[in-house]
């Protein structure tokens, strides 16, 4: 690999942290600073068009399927590229964040695939950032087993995972790492240290650099990535369509351009993923203001809704078209040391992955290695010795864009308890959150941020239509700080209250709570400011 340096105006504003010199070389924060260059312009470019398009829905706009790429959808010609090397057979994938425990127990864990996650479950401390780059690095180079102060070893074995990477969401900035005094965008530094450090590195290996893609509303912000990606593997001299990449179908608008997102990628296309409960959360988001859009509680919210399955169901359709994987939902249960309980919930877990390999799912995640085996006995009763089930094409499959918005269908006023529970989570997920922790066991489910989304656009979008006294939310609140605060007397307990109650309280509904949290929070900037 030959390398020019082309920038010398990069500027690492984080604490220096044990071996972070080994990520924050030259030649990476150089490589950077050339994606930069090339694409934070057009990242902003996206970023207004989202804000339009959320003000055209509105004030009324109705969101249906393009006309303007009807020809894309109905050409029965093209497909997205072949499996990668280890993405053949994804029956069962896990996820977590990069942390060293957390990804020696999910390569170790039967999961065909670990998708290291830097966005819904990463608090984006720098931290946690370089130290989520190292983990990645220790992993594929096999130097990552460690023993705990407490005598536990964690040594990897053999029969490993296949290593994805979630990138931090377009929304997203890196305030530790700057450009000419403009912070990065997120998104390219979780890629562009990765990519940089790992892509020759996996492809030596076996596999190759691939990637989950989060958050995209449309096929604009598809085709970005895929210039990213060429240009990424242009500069570092790797052929073209190396790189794999699948995309979660969690936004509203993203499910009305399925095809579209996955042409726009074909040359690097690897599958979607039903993104369940960011999409719950968009939907909530992008139509809050009005009356026939308000879900029940959360719990009640179940992937057997019509809208629901309409949404899933045309995903497996169109990936299978295409010649994608469609990867199911999450299955967020945390075992349980109660038998009863660990019963009735992987019976619950058992029933969810049951439906999605019924219709047509090449596989589907899990959240903890205690839910691999349910699920892999799931898949490999349907699938049997084959790796997926990419020939059903599921041309029973007719969706219309009033399946997809039929929500109405549920609709219920919210519980006392539904209340509560929002409440409880989300203050509870901030507190973990502002301490350096994206993924948090609470109420036997593990939470990230898009289930905290939930909890507190439901509260915002309940107070907007009456159908809550925001004085009663508030003394759930006073109550839930009370009970935080005796829980751990290390808790955030103010700190959290001040972003739940920007976040679900306000007269404006914030599109995240992740990047003003972030900013007030999360950023530490060191004394002195190393330049690249």
């Amino acid at each position: 690999m030959s390398y020019t340096s082309l920038t010398a105006g990069v500027q690492v504003l984080g604490t220096p942290g044990e071996r972070h010199d080994e990520i924050l070389t030259p030649a990476a924060l150089d490589f950077i600073a050339r994606l930069d260059a090339a694409f934070a312009g057009r990242r902003q470019e996206i970023l207004k068009e989202r804000r339009r398009r959320t003000g055209n829905l509105a004030s009324g706009t109705p969101l249906d399927f393009s006309r303007a790429t009807s020809a894309v959808r109905a050409d029965p010609e093209w497909r997205v590229a072949p499996p990668a090397p280890g993405l053949t057979d994804r029956r069962v994938e896990i996820t977590g964040p990069p942390d060293r425990r957390m990804a020696v127990n999910a390569l170790n864990s039967g999961a065909k695939v670990w998708m290291a996650d830097f966005e819904d479950a990463t608090a984006p401390t720098w931290s946690n950032v370089i130290g989520g780059q190292l983990t990645l690095l220790d992993a594929i180079d096999r130097r990552i087993d460690f023993t705990t102060a407490e005598g536990k070893e964690y040594r990897l074995g053999t029969d490993l995972a296949t290593i994805m990477v979630r990138p931090r969401g377009w929304h997203l900035l890196e305030e530790h790492l700057e450009i000419d005094g403009r912070p990065v965008p997120a998104s390219l530094v979780d890629f562009g240290l990765y990519f940089f450090h790992c892509a020759q590195r996996q492809i030596d290996a076996g596999h190759g650099p691939y990637f989950y893609l989060p958050k995209l509303e449309n096929r604009y912000e598809a085709r970005l990535w895929n210039d990213v990606f060429v240009l990424a593997q242009d500069l570092l001299g790797i052929p073209r369509g190396t790189v794999r990449a699948t995309v979660l179908i969690e936004t509203i608008t993203a499910a009305f351009e399925m095809e579209e997102i996955l042409y726009e990628l074909r040359e690097h296309g690897a599958g979607l993923n039903a993104g369940r409960w960011d999409y719950l959360f968009s939907l909530i988001k992008t139509f809050g203001h009005r009356t026939d859009f308000q879900l029940p509680d959360r719990a009640a919210v179940t992937m057997t809704a019509p809208f629901m399955r309409a949404y899933t169901e045309l995903l497996v359709r169109t990936c299978h078209k295409r010649g994608a994987h469609a990867i199911g939902g999450m299955a967020a249960h945390v075992p349980s040391r109660d038998p009863a309980a660990n019963e009735a919930a992987l019976a619950k877990v058992r029933l969810d992955k049951e439906r999605e390999a019924e219709d047509g799912f090449d596989g589907s995640w899990v959240a903890h290695p205690g839910l691999v085996p349910v699920c892999r006995e799931v898949f490999d009763g349907v699938l049997g010795d084959r790796p997926h089930q990419l020939e059903r094409t599921r041309q029973d499959v007719e969706i219309t864009a009033a399946d997809l918005l039929s929500v109405r269908r549920i609709a219920a006023p919210p519980t006392h308890e539904g209340v509560r529970s929002n409440v409880a989570v989300a203050l509870r997920y901030f507190d973990s959150w502002l301490r350096g922790h994206g993924a948090v066991a609470l109420y036997g489910l593990m939470e990230d941020a898009a289930t905290a989304e939930i909890a507190r656009v439901q509260i915002w979008q309940w107070l907007r239509h009456d159908r809550v006294e925001r004085a009663a939310v508030l003394d759930l609140l006073d109550s839930e700080c009370a009970a935080l605060e005796a829980e751990d007397p290390q808790a955030l307990v103010l700190e959290a209250r001040e972003v739940f109650v920007d976040g679900a309280l306000s007269g404006r509904l914030p599109a995240f709570f992740t990047p003003d949290a972030y900013s007030r929070h999360l950023v530490r900037r060191a004394p002195a400011q190393v330049t690249a």
